[in-house]
């Protein structure tokens, strides 16, 4: 009987940690997703940049992603042709790190 007690607490145990580790594991593949996101994004600034196009500060992705959005910011250095470039993508509320950030210097050629 205190064998069988002992079963069940230790299965009851188990069960939580797969629910827990699945739950982790679905918020890692957010994380994986955006940053990968926010790389695309970072590049295609970097070739705008370069060629002197206007770049939008916020917007959405597209399908499938529609779930994330980017929001550009820009900041000056020390260096007056660099500029700081942090691409933010986020997928629900920054506030409880719902977010990624990939940050990069351009040079203003």
């Amino acid at each position: 009987m205190i064998a069988l007690a002992i079963l069940s607490i230790a299965l009851v145990s188990l069960l939580s940690l797969a629910n827990r580790s699945v739950g982790v594991a679905g918020r890692l593949e957010r994380i994986t997703e955006a940053t990968l996101l926010a790389q695309g994004k970072m590049s295609e600034v970097e070739v705008l940049a370069r060629s002197k196009e206007a770049l939008a500060e916020e917007g959405t992705f597209t399908d499938p992603f529609t779930d994330y959005a980017w929001r550009l910011s820009f900041q000056e250095t020390p260096l007056p042709e660099v500029r700081m470039v942090t691409v933010t993508v986020r997928w629900g509320d920054e506030k409880i790190n719902e977010a990624v950030e990939v940050t990069s210097f351009i040079a203003d050629r």
